[in-house]
């Protein structure tokens, strides 16, 4: 069995001093000329540049063979300024905390990629001083009977609190491979986790970090995994990874005690898990979700994410507890309008009295929404979270069924 190692942060005093994303925003505040700054930008940020927070310090870096600028907020664009004799370049903000801020990069007046949003982080997704710290195992692979032969990498993660011979539990994290690295991950999960558990938020959990698979011919099998509308998925969970995770970890057998988690086609994986199997995950988490046609083929009979709203409406209700978000710039294309069929899907779930909230921002097809909401969002997920219990009747919350349904309005253009 492979071993596992200590993951977390250090206190935050000594984080202040040795975290690399506080090192980095220091050596930036001292200039673009500061040695090894372009190495600590790839460690921390990554070739294609992007940006990192620490506190109120934004940092923009963006690979240009030309002078950079980058507009901020939908404001006028600034100038950025080279590092060092690097391709890179930077700028180095003091913003608002709390809210996600939307970027773009231009240089000779044209844009560098799209536009991208960043997360202003609440306290709880720094580390703390004195806060226990969880374990990552090492990267394992399975090869998969019910999607023939496809191969999947998963992590195992065990926040503070979890004994292995203790039922603990558990959480499905969708595209683990985004979230391994810690701090360096928009979702800072890890941290987030570890600072909500000991303050008994939300209770020790595994965390399984599934990625998604390829077929044997070296196809990507995500979509096929994580869009279509069938218990295939759940297949693969329930019965072929789930029992190597207990080799190492005993888990909860009560969807009460399961919740499962996505971004995008993930968002829509992890729904359709508690559709299927409620019994087996009855907390959701989803950001962003792709609930369009992506993977619908009628020719097939086989359904879309597209029907969720209207199964929510007229299928019978599952007993499930369900957190929604989505902007007001995610994505519109050929597969459907990712707003409004979240949009929808809420208002389904509220007709239906459902126990789910939805948050609604500006961002585009991003994480940084959902990164700023975690504490939030996995407090309210877990909250109520008895381990003496296997079941509870989830109830839509009194406050929200006195709210009225979502409404839409054009923001961006005239309605006539």
């Amino acid at each position: 069995m492979k071993k596992l190692i200590l993951l977390g942060a250090c206190a935050l005093l000594a984080a202040a001093q040795t975290h690399p994303l506080a090192q980095l925003i220091d050596s930036a505040r001292q200039g673009p000329d500061t040695a090894g700054l372009a190495d600590q930008i790839e460690k921390t940020i990554g070739k294609k540049g992007g940006a990192q927070v620490w506190g109120e310090d934004y940092l923009f870096v963006v690979p240009s063979a030309a002078p950079a600028t980058v507009s901020i907020d939908g404001q006028p664009a600034r100038e950025m300024q080279r590092v060092g004799d690097s391709g890179y370049w930077m700028r180095l903000e003091k913003m608002r905390v709390g809210v996600t801020h939307a970027y773009q990069f231009f240089a000779d007046g044209k844009p560098l990629g799209n536009r991208s949003d960043v997360p202003g982080y609440n306290p709880d997704s720094y580390p703390k001083p004195g806060v226990s710290q969880g374990k990552l195992s090492e990267k394992f692979t399975i090869t998969s009977k019910i999607y023939d032969g496809m191969k999947a990498d998963y992590w195992i993660y065990a926040s503070p609190g979890v004994d292995p011979k203790v039922p603990a539990a558990l959480m499905v994290w969708q595209d683990g491979q985004t979230l391994i690295n810690g701090d360096l991950s928009k979702l800072r999960l890890f941290t987030v986790t570890e600072n909500l558990v000991a303050q008994k938020r939300i209770p020790p959990m595994v965390y399984v970090l599934i990625a998604p698979g390829f077929s044997p011919d070296g196809k990507a099998m995500r979509s096929v995994e994580y869009d279509t509308v069938s218990d295939r998925y759940n297949r693969f969970l329930l019965d072929e990874v789930l029992p190597e995770v207990e080799k190492l970890y005993r888990l909860r057998q009560d969807g009460y005690s399961r919740g499962i988690a996505g971004e995008s086609s993930g968002g829509i994986c992890s729904f359709n898990s508690a559709w299927f199997n409620p019994e087996k995950f009855a907390r959701v988490h989803s950001t962003i979700g792709s609930y369009t046609s992506i993977q619908w083929r009628p020719d097939q009979k086989q359904d879309g994410g597209n029907l969720y709203p209207f199964m929510v409406r007229k299928l019978p209700k599952r007993n499930i507890r369900v957190w929604m978000s989505d902007g007001a710039d995610d994505l519109e294309n050929d597969h459907g309008s990712w707003p409004l069929q979240n949009i929808q899907l809420a208002n389904s779930l509220k007709m239906r009295g459902y126990d789910y909230h939805f948050r609604f921002g500006q961002a585009t097809h991003d994480s940084a929404q959902a990164a700023i909401d975690l504490p939030e969002s996995l407090t309210w997920l877990w909250r109520g979270y008895d381990p003496a219990k296997t079941s509870e009747q989830f109830e839509q919350d009194p406050s929200e069924k006195d709210k009225p349904y979502y409404r839409v309005t054009i923001s961006n253009r005239d309605s006539w």
